[in-house]
């Protein structure tokens, strides 16, 4: 990670500005450390096509865990970065998600959001509302749902989505690589050897009836 800061000072919109601490819940391929350290820090993960510009406050988070929400993870739409489908969370359908999160500043939560969402880092969020009834929209794009999922450590818990969920998605198969992202930071982040890995991603919606099992087990060796 990296470990350097701009030195821009403290403000923001709402919230208690941009310094506050929150906790960012990954779920897709920010599970992985390194690819997380692109949105932070610039650069192009591994196996990706894009190359992240990083965020204006490039210090490492100040701690990271593991976590489990309720709800499940789908793979949907097509990424250009990652050649496939990608994760959305759905914390209305049923299931068990593991999730990594990571103690950020609420101006780093926000230009990691406008990464997800290709646009240029350099806005804060208005955090008043999610914050308030755990759910608000940035705009009718993926990765554009904000949502507060809980607590930890006495901090807000906040992830992004998509609006539709899994009802309203097309899902899709991801790709080889954003897989092994994926793997990687379940390892990371919840010690899950790559059977176990391999039968959780191989079962989320979209990659049913593309990526068996094996198959998914095979990319991990």
């Amino acid at each position: 990670m990296c470990a350097t800061t701009d030195g821009r000072g403290a403000g923001g919109r709402g919230a208690g500005g941009r310094d506050r601490l929150l906790w960012y819940a990954a779920y897709g391929s920010n599970l992985h450390a390194a690819r997380f350290s692109c949105y932070l820090c610039g650069g192009r993960p591994d196996g990706a096509a894009r190359t992240c510009p990083g965020c204006r406050d490039r210090r490492p988070p100040r701690a990271s865990a593991a976590l489990t929400l309720p709800g499940t993870v789908y793979f949907a739409g097509h990424s250009a970065t990652w050649s496939g489908a990608t994760a959305f969370y759905d914390p209305a359908a049923p299931g068990r998600v593991p999730c990594r999160a990571y103690l950020v500043t609420a101006g780093q939560f926000g230009d990691v959001a406008a990464q997800e969402i290709h646009r240029r880092p350099g806005t804060d969020l208005d955090l008043t509302r999610v914050l308030a009834t755990g759910r608000d929209r940035l705009g009718p794009g993926r990765y554009e749902t904000l949502l507060h999922v809980g607590a930890l450590r006495g901090r807000p818990v906040l992830t992004l989505t998509s609006p539709t969920g899994l009802a309203g998605a097309t899902c899709a198969a991801p790709s080889p690589a954003y897989l092994r992202t994926l793997a990687a930071g379940l390892a990371e982040s919840h010690t899950w050897g790559p059977w176990r890995t391999a039968g959780y991603l191989a079962t989320r919606p979209g990659a049913v009836g593309h990526w068996p099992v094996p198959a998914v087990a095979a990319l991990l060796d």
